[in-house]
């Protein structure tokens, strides 16, 4: 009798954006899929019916070794996408869906998880409770961060660096969505800044490339900060004194332990790895966003 062949795997990429990340291509054929193929420029209204041709053309053992990866670069239209790709499946025509748009996700959630690992490691404390100010909350990794962290019972300010009023329409946006209270502050100035990191025990850096968000004279400054993390790997780094290989060490003429992007980085790795792989093993379709990358990242980080 001839033995049945096993269904490839399939891994279908939608993103909003006008290119797939060449990133996320590389980790869905790492992580064990047979075939990838990417669907750019996808609106909100187009996620149910690319969903649909794709389960509805495969049998229900086929659909098993199915997956949608919802990319882009928009939080909040990530986890839309999610819902509508979703809602437009049933059993048992349903495959798992994993959203990380331009890798967000997975690198809040490994930042965060290393926080809350060199935070319990060094001072035996845990996030809840504590004061969190995120720069570059305005950009998918710190807002994502921001809600992480909210969620595990920080106290989160979300620093503007420009426009307070843009960040506080975010803030009211995502507490409404989530149920949390986060605040916007101005941190604009370096005077409004000194006055952000007075009340801070950890300090999240996450602007664009190259920005310098602290410099070590506002890091000397506050008696109350225990810990940086800088996700900005590229030259002048986020924070200064924060290696990007640093993991723990503590920053030069301070008491504050610094976390730096590589090391970051290689948790966020394999936190979208796991990810991917959980989609191709699972039994039942799986629904995997940040929380669930935060999840991961927390079991990984302690290996």
């Amino acid at each position: 009798m001839e033995k049945v062949k096993e269904k490839v795997s399939i891994l279908h990429l939608i993103t909003s954006a006008k290119n797939a990340s060449p990133f996320d291509v590389n980790m869905a054929y790492d992580a064990g899929f047979d075939k990838m193929m990417s669907y750019t420029n996808v609106a909100l209204s187009e996620v149910a019916a690319l969903t649909q041709d794709a389960i509805f053309s495969r049998s229900a053992s086929g659909v098993r070794r199915e997956g949608i990866f919802i990319g882009g670069r928009d939080v909040d239209l990530a986890i839309q996408m999610l819902t509508a790709g979703k809602k437009a499946m049933f059993a048992p025509f349903a495959c798992s869906i994993v959203a990380d748009p331009s890798g967000a996700f997975t690198t809040a959630a490994a930042m965060i998880a290393k926080v809350e690992f060199h935070l319990t490691k060094n001072f035996g404390e845990s996030l809840a409770g504590k004061t969190i100010s995120v720069f570059g909350a305005s950009g998918p990794v710190g807002g994502c961060a921001a809600i992480i962290a909210a969620k595990q019972g920080a106290i989160v300010q979300l620093v503007a660096h420009k426009s307070i009023a843009d960040l506080e329409a975010k803030a009211q946006t995502w507490n409404t969505q989530y149920q949390l209270n986060m605040q916007a502050v101005d941190g604009a100035s370096d005077v409004t800044k000194k006055a952000v990191l007075l009340q801070t025990e950890i300090a999240i850096c996450a602007a664009s490339a190259g920005v310098r968000v602290l410099t070590a004279t506002q890091i000397a400054q506050s008696d109350r900060l225990q810990i940086i993390a800088d996700v900005n790997a590229v030259a002048p780094t986020g924070a200064e004194g924060v290696d990007a290989m640093a993991d723990g060490e503590v920053i030069a003429e301070t008491k504050v332990i610094g976390i730096g992007a590589l090391a970051i980085g290689n948790l966020k790795y394999t936190t979208q790895h796991n990810l991917l792989k959980q989609m191709l093993v699972a039994e039942k379709p799986c629904y995997l966003e940040f929380m669930a990358a935060f999840e991961i990242a927390q079991t990984l980080v302690r290996i």
